[in-house]
């Protein structure tokens, strides 16, 4: 058993070999103690000849530099917990990718975790989360999330930082960082119906959310009726298997729809192999939009039309949102509003063509 000492002196392991210390490396480097410090926290004071006559005796001497300790000594920490309701959607994997890359260039470490659209699950990460002091937390809520849910997460000490799900923010005191999701899907109905289409269907997600909201006010401004159905529930959780068995019951239709919209590009994913299956094509059979902008759109068969909102560059928002709200603990909230926009590509095509 090793015992870590959080002082200055040597720990012991149970063989009674000594533990290099701090002193250890700067007695080898011929610097002071606070000198090894500097170039341990990567400051820009310290020469590079000296920096790297630090670096050779902490190689040399094997020493590992015990973090956690010096945070709780500072009650400084570089740790952000990020906890997304869906890391499987691509969408998530490069709004993360970008967060993470823009908080490692500040020196800050990430702490993923993915609750699975299970509210308990949120609530017992977000409750160790802030046991654990970390510097910050970046959330994208369940679904079912309420204001309510987290009060009392949005008034500790620790910043806090809402993503994607929109939320009553009169009610709730965060920074937010989203997406005008209503604007986009409005955009992507205007444009089909354009294009001719007059049955256009919009599926996954619920009712009252902003994108089936946007569908909705596009189709009653036109005066079409908004397409639906008895033989089962176009609402479903977005997922490419939904999406898949979805398009699957809308071809069985005795007249299927000529547009399809679908919640985010995971379930276009899925319904463009449904249509494959049939030896159907999007944008000549069927037009077919997406919802996200993920790169693999642009490499889909055939590419699909989506309502991009750019998730790598969103992420990389997010970052500086949570690392200004960290170092501003007292500036004004921000909520900043990302406004889509329809990447048109070879899914969708004039109804009939």
């Amino acid at each position: 058993m090793i015992l870590w000492g959080f002082g200055a002196g040597m720990a012991k392991s149970d063989t009674g070999r000594k533990r290099v210390t701090l002193t250890d490396v700067a007695r080898a480097a011929g610097v002071s103690k606070s000198t090894v410090s500097l170039v341990l926290n990567d400051s820009s004071l310290i020469k590079k000849e000296t920096q790297q006559k630090v670096q050779q005796a902490i190689e040399q001497l094997g020493y590992v530099y015990n973090r956690f300790a010096a945070n709780l000594r500072s009650q400084k920490s570089l740790t952000i917990g990020v906890v997304i309701d869906d890391l499987i959607n691509p969408f998530f994997a490069e709004f993360t990718m970008g967060l993470e890359m823009t908080l490692a260039e500040h020196g800050f470490i990430t702490v993923m975790s993915n609750t699975s659209q299970r509210s308990d699950r949120q609530k017992q990460v977000l409750d160790t989360l802030l046991e654990h002091h970390v510097a910050g937390i970046v959330l994208c809520p369940v679904n079912s999330t309420s204001e309510a849910d987290l009060q009392r997460y949005a008034n500790s000490s620790t910043p806090l930082l809402i993503t994607m799900r929109p939320l009553d923010w009169q009610q709730l005191p965060v920074d937010y960082v989203g997406v005008d999701s209503h604007a986009g899907v409005r955009e992507a109905t205007e444009y089909l119906i354009q294009q001719g289409h007059r049955d256009i269907v919009f599926i996954g997600g619920l009712t009252h959310h902003m994108r089936y909201q946007g569908y909705l006010e596009a189709m009653n401004h036109h005066g079409l009726q908004p397409w639906s159905t008895d033989a089962f529930s176009l609402r479903a959780e977005p997922t490419q298997a939904n999406g898949y068995q979805l398009m699957q019951q809308l071809l069985d239709m005795p007249s299927p729809p000529t547009a399809v919209i679908c919640y985010n590009d995971l379930m276009a994913f899925g319904a463009e192999s449904a249509l494959g299956e049939r030896g159907l094509f999007a944008g000549e059979d069927i037009s077919l939009i997406g919802n996200d902008g993920v790169a693999a759109c642009a490499y889909s068969n055939p590419p699909l039309t989506t309502i991009a909102v750019e998730p790598l560059a969103l992420g990389k928002q997010a970052a500086q949102q949570i690392l200004r709200r960290i170092a501003q603990p007292d500036a004004p909230l921000s909520h900043y509003i990302y406004r889509p926009t329809l990447q048109i590509r070879a899914s969708t095509g004039k109804r009939g063509r």
